[in-house]
């Protein structure tokens, strides 16, 4: 089928640009930008003017299946996906089991291409059980298809195991991503420390464990010369050797999910446990800084990070209860908070959301290019709303947003040229 998609506010990541214009889309790709006419037979749908961009890459995605399906399943992830203007999910191996072997990676690859309207991809561990001790068949899981390894918040303590499976990692070419923390300081740790941290009582880390935790990942880098990509951020501290590192030539990127760069510690108010992030949130000192880190490009991701919960494990006592939050539908609108403040422009937006984790794991999705797969999404980013938690389509609803005024509403997600989300109007043109 072919789409003509007119009066479209097309943002285009790769130029940083916005102009009105036609998108043709036809075969699941982007066949032509700025068409005067639609093609004969075409389904033609008006934009109105409202903003159309690549789809979101999502890079971090926890989806509960295998073992947590009751938190979330390939099915109310990818329709939630799907809402929030999510064309391809990045899912995480921190499943129970953990994804560590060829054949569990197979199953989930079968159960997602089923369930999900969306694209998703899968990382697996990088050593077994997600234990920091013995590396995964990495070689046998590459040809399974994993588009990256790691072992998520748990961080090794074994430096010299950690060391030999990037050593091989780079030997196959294979990226690994890190959560850089000192696994010592920061464990059992619920805020940042802090004046904050300590008026409430709560167990707390220095923002150094990031920085620690940083300094060894990159020095790992540099001896074994693996592709590495650090999920998070999060601290001004860390920014500086960030930096270095790239400017010293390491195959190095950096992400930061959405809750780090519009909330701060403060927002955890009284022991609100939807707050509860992993990392904890920083200062506002450092959530200024790492904005100005995607700015300028430093840091090169943005994500949601969702991590579903349930009722059970967030109705805790704070230091207790699970951390996370679901995100795929707050994703977009959480980032239009950033727009409207100043603080980034869509495009930029974009870049860090579709264009740079697209990039970074050999993906073609991202561009709003010809000859690029139509995976698009068209949004309002000015519509306002309510957000009530038990509307989302995740099984979980363990979002800080609840009850909040937000901005930014998807009106239709397309995928491979097909609408998956929304009723944009359409009528054939003949």
């Amino acid at each position: 089928m072919t789409v003509f998609l007119e009066n479209a506010r097309l943002i285009d990541p790769e130029a940083l640009t916005e102009r009105l214009g036609n998108v043709v889309l036809d075969g699941g790709l982007i066949a032509a930008i700025g068409a005067a006419n639609a093609p004969k037979g075409a389904v033609v749908i008006d934009c109105g003017g409202k903003c159309l961009a690549p789809g979101i890459v999502d890079w971090g995605v926890k989806i509960g299946e295998p073992g947590e399906r009751h938190r979330e399943s390939f099915r109310s992830a990818g329709r939630a996906a799907a809402a929030g203007g999510v064309t391809t999910i990045i899912a995480r191996p921190d499943t129970a089991p953990a994804i560590d072997t060829p054949e569990l990676l197979e199953f989930v690859t079968r159960r997602a291409a089923g369930a999900a309207p969306v694209r998703i991809h899968h990382m697996a561990a990088l050593t077994k059980g997600r234990e920091g001790r013995e590396m995964t068949e990495i070689g046998f899981l590459l040809d399974a298809g994993a588009i990256a390894f790691t072992d998520v918040d748990h961080v090794a303590r074994d430096t010299r195991s950690l060391s030999r499976a990037l050593s091989y990692a780079r030997s196959l070419g294979a990226l690994v991503i890190g959560h850089p923390q000192d696994p010592g300081l920061s464990a059992g740790a619920a805020v940042t420390s802090g004046k904050f941290a300590s008026l409430r009582g709560l167990p707390a880390v220095s923002p150094m464990a990031e920085r620690m935790g940083l300094d060894r990942d990159l020095a790992l880098v540099e001896m074994t010369g693996v592709r590495y990509h650090a999920d998070q951020i999060t601290t001004a501290r860390s920014l500086p050797a960030l930096a270095r590192a790239k400017a010293d030539g390491l195959n190095v990127t950096a992400g930061i999910s959405i809750h780090h760069l519009t909330l701060n510690d403060l927002d955890v108010g009284d022991y609100r446990t939807f707050f509860k992030m992993t990392p904890p949130l920083r200062s506002e000192e450092d959530r200024l800084a790492v904005l100005e880190a995607v700015a300028s490009g430093l840091i090169d991701v943005i994500a949601s990070m969702h991590t579903p919960a349930d009722e059970e494990s967030k109705r805790l006592p704070f230091e207790e209860a699970a951390a996370g939050a679901v995100a795929l539908e707050t994703l977009l609108p959480a980032a239009m908070r950033l727009y409207h403040s100043g603080a980034l422009t869509l495009a930029q937006l974009f870049r860090a959301m579709a264009l740079n984790p697209a990039r970074r794991l050999g993906l073609p999705q991202g561009r709003l290019a010809e000859g690029a797969p139509a995976d698009l999404v068209l949004f309002d980013p000015d519509a306002p709303f309510l957000l009530d938690r038990f509307k989302l389509h995740s099984k979980s609803k363990n979002t800080p947003f609840d009850g909040q005024r937000m901005e930014g509403k998807v009106l239709a997600t397309f995928v491979a040229g097909v609408q998956v989300y929304g009723n944009a109007g359409a009528e054939e043109h003949s």
